[in-house]
């Protein structure tokens, strides 16, 4: 029975080695452990063994199971190997070949016009700036030339954090970027040109509010700047944004504590089927009017001063904008609320392909 034992071994090892497959090495397991296999049939007959011939066979045979059930194994991870290897060499990608249709998951309008914003401001010799979304008091409110009985340090309007026993500042979440402009002039020697773009908190809530949205700021601090800087930048920046040449800006009188003079900003539209669209000079047509985009100004004296520059040397001004609003405008979203449902529905509508970047080149918008 030995011998029939070592022949039966090597002929079970042959078989497994020159498996070609896992369905080949599959049917060599069933003929030898199946429930009809060869090995099967040999454990099988231990139970009609002496007592004597069972000590002496049954070893044996165990040792065949076991020999038999390591090699399938071995043969097993071999092939399984080989196959990946093989599907991994057939399912490369080129990845400088243009993308195969429409790619799944989109930028967001307000990433998009982020991005949009970032290129026109940089082609105007603007960088980016950013800062902490949890402010002090300092930055936020009184370097900004805002006064303690201010209603926007009211508690309705600002989230503010529980006050910190023994701390010199209170925290809150940033109501504007504004800080990012104080941070800037603190810690960066004139002159200075930046763009401040990032999320901001107020408590508000309706179809044109949100508790959190995005905003941009922009300052410019150098000698002799004056209105007509100001002026000509935005309207560089509109023209680009909307990519149209009849923008046509209007400046109001208005009060900020960190400006002085303050404008508010309106840009020109015209009605086309029942629509705003920007462009035009409202002057000249009766179908048309003024919309207000934008709180500008020059930079007052005494921000200037709180950040250690001489207001006699150096001037400035800044502009602030909303960015979820630009997007509303330029690509015809009437409520800001659908911004932040993260409904699929409204981001494959609305959401920019991945290629999509913004290039004053090739165009800013998609």
């Amino acid at each position: 029975m030995t011998t029939d034992l070592d022949q039966l071994r090597g002929d079970l090892i042959a078989a497994i080695d020159a498996a070609a497959g896992l369905d080949a090495l599959e049917a060599v397991r069933v003929h030898a452990l199946g429930k009809q296999g060869a090995v099967t049939a040999l454990l099988k007959t231990l139970g009609g063994m002496s007592p004597d011939e069972r000590q002496a066979q049954g070893p044996r045979i165990h040792a065949l199971r076991e020999a038999v059930t390591a090699a399938l194994a071995t043969r097993k991870a071999a092939l399984e190997a080989a196959a990946l290897d093989a599907r991994l060499a057939s399912e490369t990608v080129d990845m400088t070949l243009p993308v195969d249709g429409v790619a799944p998951g989109s930028i967001h309008p307000v990433s998009q016009v982020m991005d949009e914003l970032a290129e026109i401001f940089a082609d105007l010799g603007f960088a980016v700036a950013t800062g902490p979304e949890i402010e002090d008091d300092w930055h936020n409110f009184t370097a900004l030339n805002i006064p303690e009985t201010h209603p926007a340090r009211a508690m309705h309007d600002t989230f503010y954090f529980p006050e910190a026993e023994g701390a010199e500042q209170r925290m809150l979440l940033r109501t504007h970027t504004s800080p990012v402009q104080i941070r800037t002039m603190v810690t960066q020697k004139p002159p200075i040109r930046i763009i401040a773009p990032g999320r901001v908190y107020r408590s508000d809530s309706d179809a044109t509010h949100t508790p959190m949205f995005h905003q941009i700021e922009g300052l410019v601090i150098d000698k002799g700047i004056t209105l007509g800087h100001l002026k000509w930048t935005l309207e560089t920046f509109l023209k680009a944004f909307f990519e149209r040449d009849d923008i046509v800006l209007r400046l109001r009188p208005s009060y900020f504590p960190f400006t002085e003079p303050g404008a508010e900003v309106d840009v020109g539209y015209t009605l086309k089927d029942g629509k705003r669209v920007i462009g035009g000079d409202p002057r000249q047509s009766e179908n048309g009017g003024w919309m207000e985009v934008l709180g500008s100004g020059m930079v007052h004296r005494r921000v200037i001063e709180a950040c250690g520059l001489d207001p006699n040397e150096w001037q400035g001004f800044a502009f602030g904008t909303g960015v979820d609003r630009l997007a509303m405008l330029k690509y015809g979203m009437d409520d800001l609320r659908a911004f932040f449902d993260g409904d699929l529905r409204w981001l494959k509508h609305y959401g920019f392909s991945a290629l999509d970047v913004p290039t004053l080149s090739g165009g800013v918008g998609a």
